[in-house]
């Protein structure tokens, strides 16, 4: 039988939390001979491999060319007619796949559909930095997919129609991160058609715990936005001056997070200024790079 469904998790050097995501993906409540489960393996160096091998899941093993190259070979191998992806470091819960995959279903019944993305949680943390980001939306899919013109949503649970990633050749391997953003970009305008949003399909995701870990994932964000703009740089034209307004804003940030305020407030303003300056820094080392500039 062939599935209707193919869930797609990359991962790379994941042996810390690759099982009990497997294990959520493959106890899903939908019936298990609906979808198959595709782990791409993308060089990793430590258990990664022998941890998928002992779960019902069709493992590939490849050379590391990160992430969004692994993800092109997940949905390349995948059978079903759609392909929802997730992430190494994320807890699908028991419904996740039977809500997405309800979400896509023609409502009314002459609707074309493109897919359908669910919630992102943390899960339960008593560190700072998993609060921030709960606190400041960072992985809220409702909010990313109401932005004005490039919505998207967090890849760690989406599920697009596997007809439409090919007619736009998957994913953009340029890309450091953001090529979420930039997929989902090119999928509205190529093949259109209705993206849903079902709040009830949810993903726990396991956040960073320090705030050296976050301000590496934001300078990575940096880089991947860099690359974003340079891309689509005639809709979204950047400046010197930009810049400088955006390092203003910065310092403004810094000096409220040294402001002797406690609580939730405190942790905002240190998360604020922490995110935006790891954000400049990686924007800047990548925008401005004649290198990087030569690559779009």
């Amino acid at each position: 039988m062939t599935p209707d469904v193919s869930v797609v998790i990359c991962v790379y050097n994941g042996a810390d939390t690759l099982a009990d995501s497997l294990r959520a993906v493959t106890q899903q409540s939908l019936a298990r001979e609906r979808y198959e489960v595709l782990v791409v393996d993308d060089g990793s160096t430590d258990d990664s491999a022998r941890i998928a091998s002992q779960f019902d899941v069709q493992l590939l093993q490849r050379p590391h060319r990160g992430l969004a190259a692994a993800k092109n070979a997940g949905w390349q191998a995948a059978r079903g007619e759609w392909v929802a992806f997730t992430d190494d470091d994320c807890g699908p819960t028991r419904q996740w796949l039977r809500f997405l995959r309800q979400a896509v279903e023609p409502n009314p019944p002459d609707e074309r559909v493109l897919g359908a993305a669910g919630r992102t949680v943390g899960y339960p943390s008593p560190m700072a930095v998993p609060r921030y980001v709960e606190l400041t939306g960072g992985f809220n899919t409702d909010r990313h997919l109401q932005h004005p013109t490039y919505p998207y949503a967090p890849s760690g649970n989406t599920m697009y129609r596997r007809a439409a990633l090919a007619a736009v050749n998957g994913l953009d391997e340029r890309y450091g991160s953001y090529e979420g953003c930039d997929l989902h970009t090119r999928l509205r305008r190529v093949c259109g058609g209705a993206f849903h949003y079902e709040p009830r399909a949810v993903v726990l995701h396991r956040h960073y715990t320090t705030w050296r870990e976050y301000f590496r994932q934001q300078l990575a964000y940096g880089r991947g936005l860099a690359q974003f703009m340079w891309h689509y740089r005639s809709e979204v034209p950047w400046s010197s001056w930009h810049e400088l307004r955006a390092w203003g804003r910065v310092l403004a940030l810094g000096a409220a997070a040294l402001a002797p305020v406690t609580g939730d407030d405190g942790l905002l303003r240190r998360g604020d200024f922490v995110r935006h300056l790891a954000l400049r820094v990686g924007f800047c080392a990548t925008y401005f790079s004649r290198r990087e500039r030569r690559r779009w």
